[in-house]
Formats: structure tokens, sequence, C-alpha cells
């Protein structure tokens, strides 16, 4: 395993070995992107206290950690799929795409049932390929010039998922993206990367998730791009479930065109210290986006979400709703942010935090944001941070329920409303299934 570092220069030194190893094809099309990734990430080096959006998440076991990336890779390590819990049987899927250590494993996935006009697969073989749709898209939406992880992921990514929807192309069932973490004796980071163009009028249903193979600790900095052209519909569905002392920062980054829909529910379960970023911009008119989130932490975990969601333009509609349960010592941080750009008049959006205390000792900071920029706007915001309500604990008891069953009773139902809103009706009665699973684990 690599030697500990806490330099930024360290990683400036091995991206010079990684565009070597990239050879002449996957460096020339995004070698400027990448050049521009890692010299934002050296002027800024890693974020610290001091950073505000940062303040409530320390990142030095990452910093100081040994997660150097190495040379590029040419195929996915060996990994055998049942080794993972699949998230819902294959019958129920379009298709399945299988990642390990951020590079494409064909042998894991299953590709043949994807209906025509659906074009799923490897980001590498795409950019090798000079595909024109992933040259003017990739790494231009994730924000790399203002995330130090984003920049990292856009210099150091070796592959990654490319999922293409042709115009009006309709997907029934949903598309599984699976991106596993296997550390290796010579690594213990993965960056993974997804990418998603959604054109005119298609509609799709995709499921995003992450599994690790081993619980030591290893890092996964993951980052996704999603586009969609006017009229362009896509549920998605994240699900983490990294191993205990997993580290796992994400940073989605979403565009929506006029009259697009994007529905985003993300369900955090594993990681000793996870970051989820969502960035929606909402750039043509009557867009629509939905984030809503979910985060199960117990022991020792944190927990960060951050959301924006951008109004750029008269007309469109945003709803934000995140629920987070922590036990134990876990801390947990959600911090929201609604803009309303200059002329985006007729604004309607929505957002809400809601966290449960399992216990005395875990802790939950919620700072709701607006800032708004135009007239004739509805915005609203809050943030609750409680204990089980002891009348609804009396109410069940008084109809022969003991207080323990009670208790799990209504921490489940309050976690079924993250669930059940996830729009993605193939795979809800098996995250159903994982989130009781987990919070009898926390309740135990």
């Amino acid at each position: 395993m690599t030697a500990a570092v806490d330099t930024p220069q360290a990683y400036v030194r091995a991206y010079a070995d990684f565009e070597r190893g990239l050879g002449p094809d996957g460096a020339e099309v995004l070698r400027d992107r990448r050049r521009d990734a890692i010299e934002r990430f050296r002027a800024w080096g890693f974020p610290s206290a001091r950073d505000e959006e940062w303040r409530h998440t320390s990142v030095a076991p990452i910093a100081q950690g040994p997660f150097l990336p190495l040379l590029p890779r040419l195929e996915a390590p060996s990994v055998p799929l049942d080794s993972f819990a699949p998230l819902a049987p294959d019958p129920d899927l379009a298709g399945r795409v299988v990642f390990v250590n951020g590079y494409f494993a064909p042998e894991l996935s299953a590709l043949e049932k994807l209906p025509a006009g659906v074009a799923a697969g490897s980001l590498a073989a795409a950019w090798g390929a000079h595909d024109e749709r992933v040259i003017r898209h990739l790494a231009r939406h994730a924000a790399y010039a203002e995330e130090p992880f984003t920049a990292l992921n856009t210099a150091f990514f070796g592959d990654g998922a490319f999922l293409h929807l042709a115009r009006g192309c309709a997907v029934d069932a949903p598309i599984h993206v699976l991106f596993v973490t296997v550390p290796e004796p010579q690594t213990a980071v993965a960056h993974p990367r997804l990418l998603i163009l959604a054109e005119e009028n298609s509609r799709a249903a995709v499921v995003e998730s992450y599994a690790g193979a081993a619980p030591g600790a290893y890092l996964s900095n993951a980052v996704g791009e999603i586009v969609l052209a006017p009229g362009a519909r896509v549920d998605h569905c994240r699900l983490q479930r990294e191993a205990a002392g997993a580290f796992h920062i994400s940073d989605l980054c979403v565009s929506a065109d006029r009259e697009a829909r994007f529905r985003s529910t993300c369900i955090t379960f594993g990681g000793r210290l996870v970051r989820n970023r969502v960035h929606a911009m909402l750039a043509g008119e009557g867009a629509d986006a939905t984030l809503n989130g979910l985060f199960l932490a117990n022991g020792h975990q944190h927990v960060d979400n951050h959301t924006v969601l951008e109004h750029g333009r008269p007309g469109c509609a945003s709803h934000q709703y995140y629920k987070g349960v922590l036990g134990e010592r876990a801390a947990g941080v959600f911090c929201g942010r609604i803009r309303v750009h200059p002329g985006a008049w007729k604004t309607d959006a929505y957002q809400a935090s809601r966290s449960l205390l399992l216990s005395d000792t875990a802790q939950m900071r919620a700072q709701p944001q607006l800032e708004i920029h135009a007239d004739d706007v509805r915005c609203s915001h809050g943030a609750t941070v409680g204990r089980l309500a002891a009348d609804a604990i009396f109410y069940l008891r008084a109809r022969g329920i003991g207080e323990r069953q009670a208790r799990v009773m209504l921490t489940r139902a309050f976690a079924a409303e993250i669930v059940q809103q996830a729009g993605v009706p193939a795979v809800e009665a098996a995250l159903e299934e994982q989130v009781a699973a987990r919070l009898d684990e926390m309740m135990a």
C-alpha cells in the first residue's frame, strides 16, 4: 500500500505518471480538462474547516491516508458478482452495467436486454472512439473548478459509465449501474465516473449503486454528470452500501433543459465518512427537479449531504426532502441551498430536512438556505431534529404493542416515506427490505 501523503504536490507528481499511462487516445481527448483539474487541486489542496462548505466535515483522514492513484489499468480486477447482494432480481432490470475500481467489467454486466435507442457501457471506449457526445459533455458540468475532490476525480478517472438515451426512447424497467470497490495490495482508491445523456423526450429509470468488497479503509471518490434535453425525464436512485471503514465522496451534477423532469433519491447506508453533493441546474423554462435523500448512520459514522438547486429560468419547480436516522455517536450534516437567478420568476421551490436521533450522543446539523434574486417566486424551507414523539409511542403501547416494537415501527415509518417516493417501482420493495434490515441492526 502506498505511503501516507498530505500535500497536493504528491498528487501532481502522481498525475504526471498517470497521464503517461493513459496512452495517446486516452490523454488527447481530455488532456486539457485533466490538466486544468489537477492544477486546480494543486492550488487548493484538500478542503479544511476554514472552507465554509466543509466546516462540519473533516477530511484529514483522507488527506493523510494512503490514497494516491496508480497507473491506469487495462481492465477491471476480477471479482465474483454473487459476493454482492443485488439491488433487485435481474428480471426486473433492463440492463446491468458493472464497474470494479472504476473500470468496466463486461463479464459481470448484462446489456442484451437493453431496448433500441439505449447505449450503455464504457466511457473509456467512447472517448477512445472520439464520440462527439462524450467529448462535448464529459467534465463540462461537474464543477471541478469549485470542488477539490471533483478535480481529483477529473484528473484521475480511467474509465466510467456512459449511458445514452436516444430521442424519444422510453425504457420501462430500470438500468442498474453498479460500482464495486475492491481494495488491492497496491491501491485503496477508486474514482468512479458516470455520464448520462438523455436526448429530447426520452425517459428512463437509472439505479446507481456503490458497494465495497472488504471491510478495510479505502476511498471511493465518485462524480456523475446527467444532462437532460428538452422534455426528457430521468428517475434516478442512488444507493450507497460501502464497507464500514470506507471513505465515500460523491458529486452529482445535473443540467435540465426546457420541460425536463429529474427525480433523484439518495440512500446512504455505509461508509465511515461520507459526503454526498448534488448540484442541479434548471436551465430551461418549466424544468422540474426533485432531490430526496435518506441516510442511516450508526457507530461513529459521519454523513454530510449538500444540495444546490439553481433556478436559472422562469417557471421552474423544485422539491428537496432529506431525512436522517442517527444512532450511537453518529454525526450528520445537511446543507441545502435554493438559488433563484435574476429573471427566474414564477419559481416554485420547497426544501425540508427531518432528522431522528436514536441516542443522546448522536448529532445533527441542518442548514437550509435561500438565495433569491427575482420577484414573483414562492420559496420555503424548514428543518427539524429530534427524538421519537412520546405521544406516538404511548398511542401504540396503549394498543398492546411493546415499547421496543413501537419504536421500531415508528422509525421504519419515518424512513419509509423517502423510499416510497423513489419513483422506481421495480426496486422499491428491495429498498424497503434493506432499509428495514439496517434499522433493525441499528436498534438491536
